[in-house]
């Protein structure tokens, strides 16, 4: 009993500190934007997968097969029925896999997300789970997780080191096995396993997986499989019919056959209005999000929320040409809707393959923008931002050779309870201290890496006054500057319950104490400053690729910075496009179990004691309250932050070793 009263201590103590989401819990990758008074001069009515990343698009072979069209063009921000139009065909497409080259598969973007016709029906769609031709060296009985529950086992391996023994199995369950056998890599029949399933959305002997083995290993202490190239898609489908509803779209056409298969949906029952500071959800993939303007501006995006890490592309390119991307035509470059600002451009002139010196040309500059926080963007008052190599930062006073990451920027409400600590980011965290009796003021207090920064005595009953709407904190040596506020809090309401004292944070800005110093020829990958703007004349940068010229390679990826990258087709024709990489925070399905070692020691204790060792410390205080107050309200407002798992593990690990210890 006393051992389990010190892990609820851990637990209690570690559930005390809560988070605000982490650097990326959730990636926005948006189309071109549109713009205009009205729809009757918006600068675009159609996007299609070469300007829009979020639609599936093949590079190497220029193929897509997404488009969405607006047919409205009165003065108005209303779309009237069947005016909103999205059309998907079906396209062949190569294997990833180079063994399996001149091979090729159906292949059709849908809403945003890849599928596999069915038998070339485009109203049977199974989701393309793999298209994959990375090498994977698995020793026997080490299992590959290929996603959906499905995955892949070499069972055996023959005595000689020419054949493997698979196993296919979905959710532990077992489907099919196969010998392959490597040595035959010229024999087609063995080119790859292919496994047929039956009843996929009706059909019978449909191919769902291909798998290609590329060498079996027979070793002294192990037996190794070298997979590589693997193809797989789901065994459960989307049967399409007309009429059917995704969201605000309705299918008008279901097309089969040879003339273009295909899919047609519009907004035949639905009007779509575009109100200021909305989002539509047109599906449950695609949404629109408009600014809060008078003018009429919004973009079409793919909320993506699983982990991963995820490709933001600019517009496809073609040709010998000087091309340009800014804040409409790449989505990675920063950009303020509602104000229609952006501060990013990248020009790159290719004759053929080469790039010359100084032919890649990135300029940036600072612009003045409104705060998230409505409460602080009503009154008028805004903060300089710059984008950097798309990413987002404030320049130090005014400075754009001074640059501090911008961690937060946040209008979500927190609901804190004394005590309760809000994780920042960079280390930074924000705790409540104390209320007073009458509920009137907050004692709050900041840190970094738990380190005294500052406190405040907040009075959330002034709100009109503006000493009040918001606690500044000032840092010193921020790039040589002093007194800069690096952080921003408004604290909307103070609460003194009986059971709880709370503070409701609404409103966080916040920017790095770290910056970035910049100079003339200073370099970042291939490009080099070649010139910073100071002063009212437009401040900002321009960098060059000065010294380095670049080849576009078939197939290659070429890093222009860190950030920024270059994709190229593997193709004759020169086709490329930039891109930045976003991740995602949290816990990924891994592709592959990391090189499980069946080898692994399976002497491993088996002794540890099943029961925690019932002589843990006997000065554990006997007097902790073993009824855990059962006052706690149960239902917590939403806008409570979720706590932190993870601190709660770290918690109980640490009893348990004091608990083994002892």
């Amino acid at each position: 009993m006393k051992s389990f009263i010190a892990i609820l201590m851990a637990a209690l103590m570690v559930l005390s500190f809560v988070s605000v989401a982490s650097a990326a819990d959730s990636v926005e990758i948006r189309s071109p934007v549109f713009n205009g008074t009205d729809f009757s001069d918006i600068s675009r009515d159609t996007i299609n997968f070469t300007d829009f990343a979020g639609f599936f698009f093949d590079l190497d072979d220029g193929i897509g097969s997404e488009q969405i069209t607006i047919k409205t063009t009165g003065a108005t921000r209303t779309m009237a029925k069947n005016d909103l139009v999205y059309t998907t065909d079906i396209k062949q497409v190569n294997y990833t896999y180079d063994g399996w080259d001149g091979e090729q598969f159906e292949k059709m973007g849908f809403l945003a997300e890849e599928y596999v016709p069915v038998n070339s029906d485009p109203a049977i769609l199974s989701k393309l789970i793999l298209d994959d031709d990375e090498k994977y060296s698995m020793r026997v009985g080490q299992t590959l997780d290929l996603g959906e529950g499905f995955a892949l086992t070499p069972k055996q391996i023959d005595v000689d080191g020419d054949k493997v023994w698979l196993e296919l199995t979905k959710d532990g369950v077992f489907l099919d096995d196969d010998v392959y056998d490597a040595t035959s890599a010229d024999n087609l029949d063995n080119k790859s396993w292919d496994y047929e399933a039956d009843d996929i959305g009706g059909e019978d002997d449909v191919v769902i997986l291909r798998v290609h083995v590329n060498e079996v290993f027979q070793g002294q202490v192990d037996s190794l499989a070298i997979v590589e190239g693997i193809w797989l898609m789901s065994d459960e489908v989307i049967e399409i019919e007309n009429e059917d509803s995704f969201g605000d779209l309705e299918v008008t056409s279901v097309t089969t056959g040879d003339a273009g298969p295909g899919l047609t949906l519009e907004n035949e029952d639905t009007t779509i209005t575009l109100s200021e500071d909305s989002t539509v959800d047109i599906s449950e993939t695609l949404k629109i999000q408009v600014a809060d303007s008078d003018d009429l501006r919004f973009f079409f995006f793919e909320e993506i929320t699983e982990p991963g890490t995820y490709e933001i592309r600019g517009t496809v390119v073609e040709g010998d040409a000087t091309h340009m991307w800014n804040e409409a035509s790449f989505a990675g470059f920063f950009y303020d809707i509602d104000d229609d600002i952006a501060s990013e451009k990248l020009e790159i002139t290719n004759t053929g393959r080469a790039v010359a010196k100084n032919a890649v040309v990135y300029t940036t500059d600072i612009q003045n923008v409104a705060y998230t926080y409505a409460g602080w963007a009503d009154s008028g008052e805004k903060f300089e931002k710059i984008g950097f190599l798309a990413e987002e930062y404030v320049p130090v006073n005014s400075d754009p050779a001074i640059l501090s990451k911008l961690i937060l920027d946040d209008d979500e409400k927190y609901s804190m309870r004394v005590g309760q600590t809000l994780d920042l980011g960079e280390g930074f965290a924000l705790t409540p201290k104390q209320i007073d009796v009458d509920g009137d003021k907050v004692w709050l207090e900041l840190t970094k890496d738990g380190v005294f920064l500052d406190d405040d005595v907040y009075d959330a009953t002034s709100a009109d006054n503006l000493d009040n709407k918001s606690w500044d904190y000032e840092a010193d040596d921020i790039g040589g500057e002093d007194d800069v506020v690096i952080l921003r809090v408004h604290v909307n309401e103070v609460f003194q319950g009986q059971v709880d004292s709370l503070a409701i944070v609404e409103g966080i800005w916040l920017m790095s104490d770290e910056v970035i110093e910049i100079e003339n020829e200073d370099s970042f990958g291939d490009l080099e400053v070649t010139s910073v703007t100071t002063g009212d004349a437009g401040p900002g940068l321009t960098l060059e690729n000065e010294d380095t010229a670049i080849t576009l390679n078939k197939d290659d990826t070429v890093d222009l910075t860190d950030t920024m990258k270059i994709k190229v087709a593997d193709s004759d024709t020169v086709r490329f496009y930039p891109f930045v990489e976003v991740t995602i925070d949290g816990e990924v399905d891994e592709t592959v179990d990391e090189t499980v070692d069946e080898t692994v020691d399976e002497t491993v204790d088996e002794t540890v004691d099943e029961t925690v060792n019932e002589t843990v410390d006997e000065t554990v205080d006997e007097t902790v309250d073993e009824t855990v107050d059962e006052t706690v309200d149960e239902e917590t407002p939403d806008e409570t932050p979720g706590f932190e798992a993870v601190f709660a593990i770290a918690g109980l690990l640490a009893v348990a070793y004091f608990v083994r210890r002892n």
